[in-house]
């Protein structure tokens, strides 16, 4: 299972997000697309960031655990924060599609 948190300040403005985990939905075959489609979505979002705005990050890959995370060192531009959005709503209907059995989505306030 693939278990993600967001992290939020007390006005909701999400300030970093890490999961860790795989959710196994593809069997031995190695083709997750659960995996795969959280995978191409934080990456995106992370890539997106660099890309496309001036905010600070540290960001970080486990391969062999199934880990990311993504945090921002600085104040959250509009844009971040709509990448941001975008993802969680990605990650959101991967969860109601796919099942809680597969992935878990959880928000902590810092």
């Amino acid at each position: 299972m693939i278990r993600v948190t967001v992290f939020q300040d007390s006005e909701r403005l999400i300030k970093g997000i890490e999961y860790i985990g795989h959710a196994g939905y593809g069997g031995d075959d190695g083709a997750d697309i659960v995996c795969s489609a959280v995978s191409a979505l934080t990456l995106n979002m992370a890539n997106s960031v660099e890309e496309f705005t001036e905010d600070g990050f540290q960001g970080q890959v486990d391969e062999e655990n199934g880990g990311f995370s993504f945090f921002f060192t600085k104040s959250v531009s509009k844009e971040s924060k709509l990448l941001m959005d975008s993802l969680i709503l990605g990650l959101t209907n991967i969860k109601e599609t796919y099942g809680e059995e597969y992935i878990t989505i959880g928000f902590k306030e810092v």
